[in-house]
């Protein structure tokens, strides 16, 4: 991992946490037990602070970042999904933000909500527990429980989860 201390903050990392050596980490970032942050993302801490809590994870090529002074939290077995931007946004335990998709400044996601691929969170929205959004800007479009989403939501945790602890224990420089 590519990890940086800026004006005086620096990177804090559970051991029992996962960081691909690609990743990067500037400043005010804490990455909780059982948590992974992957290939090529970036969580950039220098004007804000940066939580992903216990079991989430942010997956390759995502970037989080956020305002000056503002905590930016990935709940606890949340999932940033492949390509993803989280700036000034909260996102809820166990949800899930979809690949390619953006949320926003003061975006909240609830506790396992999702938000679909390719969506756009704009500044402010609030998705509710349990509930799917998508488009752009993403609206609520229902209920996840008994659709095929609600298997991606409670999927994802603990497969990620598992994955992390594998390339923690065993990836190797070819």
């Amino acid at each position: 991992m590519f990890a940086y201390e800026f004006e005086g903050k620096a990177p804090q990392v559970h051991p029992e946490a996962f960081v691909a050596p690609t990743a990067t980490l500037i400043g005010d970032v804490r990455v909780e037990r059982g948590a992974s942050v992957w290939y090529g993302a970036v969580l950039r801490a220098d004007i804000c602070t940066i939580v992903v809590r216990e079991g989430a994870n942010v997956q390759d090529n995502s970037v989080v970042h956020g305002t000056p002074d503002s905590v930016v939290e990935i709940g606890p077995g949340a999932t940033v999904a492949h390509s993803c931007i989280v700036h000034g946004a909260t996102i809820g335990t166990e949800a899930l933000l979809g690949n390619g998709s953006t949320t926003l400044d003061g975006a909240t996601l609830g506790d396992r909500a999702m938000v679909a691929a390719g969506s756009l969170v704009t500044p402010g929205t609030q998705v509710e527990g349990g509930m799917l959004a998508a488009g752009s800007p993403a609206t609520v479009r229902k209920a996840l429980e008994g659709t095929g989403a609600q298997f991606w939501v409670e999927a994802n945790p603990p497969y990620y989860q598992e994955l992390a602890r594998r390339h923690r224990d065993g990836l190797r420089e070819a």
